[in-house]
């Protein structure tokens, strides 16, 4: 039998809280980001995640999934918490690896790190204050700068993953 992405709950349209302070807006924004890649992937096999639909790019939705595993890791635990943990896909001798190794053989494993990188992360914010600020390649900058990022980052990758998606078999605005 061959795996398949699960479905994932998400809150129709944008996340209710509007008016709440801006920590729990941005934890409730991330979290959103984070359920639409998960949607963008539900439903479909290894092989249709793994897919890669615009040649010659090696993007595909298995690879966004490895993407933002190794992105929230490399913000929030190695760089912002300065955890001693290895990157979980970058490999300084195939560039976007990624991308280019997403593997529909170790599609679940894939998601399943995904989903255990998410809770890490979410554990090492716990306690951040957003006008914190950490040193990254000899820049200093905010708790709230990296967060945001983190939002334009996956804002940015779920376009893709929406053209991606209608692209396998036309479901889009999901």
């Amino acid at each position: 039998m061959t795996w398949t992405a699960p479905d994932v709950e998400r809150s129709e349209g944008y996340p209710e809280r509007r008016n709440e302070p801006e920590q729990e807006m941005l934890r409730d924004w991330l979290d959103w980001h984070r359920a639409t890649l998960l949607r963008k992937c539900a439903g479909l096999d290894a092989s249709q995640l793994a897919k890669r639909s615009v040649p010659p790019s090696s993007l595909s939705l298995l690879g966004l999934v490895r993407h933002m595993s190794d992105t929230e890791r490399g913000w929030v635990r190695q760089t912002y918490r300065g955890e001693q943990i290895p990157d979980l896909y970058y490999r300084s001798d195939v560039p976007d690896a990624d991308f280019k190794e997403a593997d529909p053989a170790r599609a679940e494993e894939d998601f399943e790190c995904y989903r255990a990188e998410c809770r890490a992360v979410d554990a090492a914010l716990e306690g951040a204050k957003l006008d914190e600020t950490f040193t990254f390649r000899d820049k200093t900058m905010s708790v709230r700068w990296m967060w945001q990022h983190l939002v334009e980052e996956y804002a940015r990758h779920n376009g893709h993953a929406d053209l991606l998606r209608e692209a396998i078999d036309g479901s889009a605005g999901m």
